[in-house]
């Protein structure tokens, strides 16, 4: 454990003084500023060095001992965010495997687990409310993901690459992720689709043979694993987890609206039309973060693959995604039956045209906003060689707007 106060982050003068003797000390390994990618302010880092402090103490009572554990444990989790989802996940998986299986708790852990509703003698599964289950439980598998990857993984590449501002980095660790994530399923998505007669983006399949009720198991583990995916990121944007940027707000209309999408695909049996969405999503959605991340590392391609990523944002969230609202305008009602019958689950009717238009219209409208935002970043890159993202605040303002804001409270 560091002496230095600096390395935690905290003024020098209050440094933390080592005593000659570790009896009855708990040290929780790397004290430098917290490994969270969670948002630090002054006031949980004082929390942070209270914890520190208490370690410190040599007393070797049992009660004392026990208390250093606690306090150590929850300093340990606040610097490394992935401990506590990775034990919740661990205990899932080892009840689940150490359970008999004819008990009531390993069934509920199965649903959790695996994909339900498997059709005995077929490739297919189907729908039903354990679906909510598995979701929820990867959502928190993503949650450790998300955070060990950034803490153990991206964190040292983006020290390899010099960066070394708190707030920079975590942009940087953010889109490293997004990066990770949307480059597996993003190939992952045209390969389930590549399989379909869907290919490339046939909207007319979309409505025959409609309603799409079963789907095999890839498809099923993609599907729902998106959700979990989204239903994840909703909650780290709602919880402000991340550093909220300058469109928040169009960020929590998105949210919602995908969240919508999803359910609604998924029970209403518009499955494959969902999945062209999630493509023209995530393959987009890797070029930007790639594109932004060579903006981090100030690399000398920003500016011409800057370029390719607006000609991709455009092919897929624009002219591909016109081409399926174009499609729920007209073959929705004369490809397939057209008509609402709640015993064999045909949806394609009068109500749920309009919503579906509605609601893949309002993402194209967010996606639009954000279209003018990147024309706004590439006029002023031609014109001025400035390359800033318009959603984000300055790095350096967004700490000390953090720590002013501690303060004020503070003094009141």
């Amino acid at each position: 454990m560091s002496s230095s106060s600096s390395s935690l982050g905290v003024p020098h003068e209050n440094p933390i003084r080592h005593r000659s003797s570790s009896v009855g000390r708990i040290d929780v390994g790397d004290t430098s500023a917290s490994l969270s990618t969670m948002p630090t302010t002054r006031s949980l880092r004082r929390r942070s060095i209270a914890r520190l402090k208490e370690l410190q103490d040599n007393s070797t009572t049992d009660s004392a001992i026990v208390h250093k554990l606690y306090v150590g444990f929850r300093e340990l989790t606040y610097r490394h965010t992935w401990i506590i989802p990775l034990i919740v996940l661990l205990m899932a998986f080892g009840t689940y495997y150490l359970s008999s299986p004819s008990g009531k708790v390993h069934q509920v852990l199965e649903d959790m687990i695996i994909p339900s509703y498997h059709i005995p003698g077929t490739d297919q599964y189907g729908k039903g409310g354990n679906d909510f289950k598995f979701v929820g439980f990867y959502a928190i598998f993503f949650t450790f993901l998300r955070e060990f990857m950034m803490c153990c993984v991206l964190r040292p590449i983006s020290v390899w690459f010099g960066i070394k501002k708190e707030a920079k980095q975590k942009r940087f660790l953010e889109q490293t992720y997004a990066m990770f994530y949307y480059g597996i399923t993003g190939p992952f998505g045209l390969w389930i689709m590549r399989r379909l007669p869907l290919w490339y983006f046939n909207t007319t399949q979309f409505y025959i043979n409609y309603p799409h009720k079963t789907h095999d198991i890839y498809f099923k583990i993609y599907y729902l694993g998106q959700a979990a995916f989204w239903v994840q990121q909703s909650v780290v944007l709602i919880l402000q987890l991340e550093k909220p940027r300058k469109d928040f707000k169009e960020l929590v209309l998105h949210h919602i609206i995908t969240i919508a999408l999803i359910w609604c695909s998924y029970r209403f049996h518009f499955t494959w039309m969902g999945l062209a969405v999630y493509i023209t999503m995530d393959i987009s959605d890797f070029f930007l973060a790639l594109s932004k991340t060579l903006n981090y590392l100030e690399s000398p391609i920003t500016g011409p693959f800057f370029v390719i990523f607006i000609g991709v944002w455009i092919y897929l969230r624009h002219y591909i995604n016109l081409q399926i609202l174009w499609s729920v305008l007209t073959e929705f009602r004369t490809v397939g039956d057209f008509e609402l019958n709640w015993i064999t689950q045909q949806y394609k009717c009068w109500i749920s045209q309009p919503i579906t238009f509605f609601l893949i219209f309002a993402l194209q409208l967010v996606n639009f906003y954000w279209l003018v935002l990147i024309f706004r970043i590439l006029y002023r890159y031609v014109f001025t060689g400035v390359s800033k993202d318009e959603r984000s605040d300055d790095e350096d303002e967004d700490e000390d707007s953090e720590d002013s804001a501690d303060e004020k409270k503070k003094e009141q």
